[in-house]
């Protein structure tokens, strides 16, 4: 029987999302949110105001780029912006983990797009990006979450595209250098890379998203809480501070802690070069080790965000590894996602600590053999 290892992570939460918490998080840090204040009031609305500035600055985005928080995570702003920009020309849908799949499942469900072509693949792997027709719209995920596969650059997407692109980008939002002027729709959630909390969701146009907006109107009603026009008009207020509903000012106030956590550490450049460090760490585990393997082999397209692995066990035996890791509180919330191989997720984002995954990999060989035991 192999001894159990001698060290354990500091913070073993590697959940995917809600992801773990900025290093040196304290509640204290939430006393300043207006609490018991209306989300109306001058005081929220300069909070609002400062998350939506924050993220600009800190994601360098264009100065005519729109910043809306929006209700409902990432899959509230990706429904928001395929309900309110598809149907004016045929959709082109890339996906390759169960997220992209949804947002396809919709389009040919719920909107109905009969002019619609799918571009599909295996789990760990990627599409054909070359056969994507970029004069109609296209929707993507940047990097699939429960596939850890991601979009290696935007060297695929046309400058002088005709249609627009709308990108899921949850668990690439801060840990990859997007192009973000390639991209016209883009959407995140807080709880990904940020480490911030669940339930609001980051929609951002471009101009020419705002232009769509603006100058068609899709064939199907809209429920209120997905609704980005007045009177034919782009309600520019929701991108000042204003919200379609009411937003949790706790929340906001975690997020702001993040942003100004991910401005001190050095931004953007800082929260990539994390990412990357932590993903190498499993890099050299799995080399080192003949028994696990990335579901995304091929490192060009692997996410440093998601990172995804197979293991030589069956499911049991994987179901096995997993909860023993839990009960040792040597890694938490490590199994893959439900529609996913079975295997294992870390989350790698910039908010885990390289040393944490480095004391979790000999925990994960323990119990390894424990299980083939």
């Amino acid at each position: 029987m192999r001894p159990k290892p001698a060290i354990k992570p500091t913070k073993p939460y590697f959940s995917s999302g809600p992801c773990a918490k900025r290093p040196g998080y304290k509640l204290e840090i939430l006393r300043e949110a207006p609490l018991g204040r209306s989300h109306r009031s001058s005081s929220s609305k300069l909070k609002l105001k400062k998350a939506i500035d924050k993220t600009k600055e800190v994601l360098g985005l264009p100065e005519n780029y729109l910043v809306g928080i929006v209700p409902a995570s990432d899959t509230g702003a990706f429904e928001m912006a395929m309900w309110n920009l598809l149907g004016e020309r045929p959709v082109e849908v890339a996906h390759f983990d169960a997220f992209g799949k949804t947002w396809a499942d919709d389009i040919r469900e719920q909107l109905r797009l009969e002019k619609a072509r799918y571009h599909t693949t295996d789990y760990g792997f990627l599409p054909e990006l070359s056969k994507i027709n970029f004069h109609n719209d296209v929707v993507f995920t940047w990097n699939g979450t429960t596939s850890g596969v991601r979009v290696p650059n935007g060297n695929f997407i046309p400058q002088d595209r005709r249609g627009l692109t709308l990108c899921d980008a949850t668990s690439a939002v801060f840990a990859v250098d997007l192009p973000l002027e390639k991209l016209d729709a883009t959407t995140f959630s807080w709880q990904k890379v940020p480490g911030g909390e669940a339930a609001h969701g980051m929609l951002i146009l471009s101009p020419r998203a705002v232009e769509r907006l603006e100058n068609y109107n899709p064939p199907w009603p809209l429920p209120k809480i997905f609704r980005l026009k007045n009177k034919g008009k782009l309600m520019a207020d929701l991108f000042e501070g204003s919200t379609i509903n009411t937003p949790s000012m706790l929340c906001v106030e975690d997020y702001l802690d993040a942003l100004l956590w991910a401005e001190k550490i050095g931004g953007l450049p800082e929260l990539i070069r994390r990412s990357n460090e932590n993903l190498a760490v499993i890099e050299r585990f799995v080399e080192d080790h003949n028994w696990i393997h990335f579901l995304a082999s091929d490192p060009e397209i692997r996410s440093n965000t998601s990172v995804c692995l197979k293991v030589d066990l069956n499911p049991g035996q994987v179901k096995e590894l997993v909860r023993l890791l839990e009960s040792e509180s040597a890694a938490y919330d490590i199994a893959s996602y439900r529609d996913a191989p079975p295997g294992l997720r870390f989350w790698c984002g910039a908010t885990v600590s390289k040393e944490d995954l480095e004391r979790a990999m000999p925990w994960l060989e323990w119990a390894y053999h424990q299980t083939k035991g």
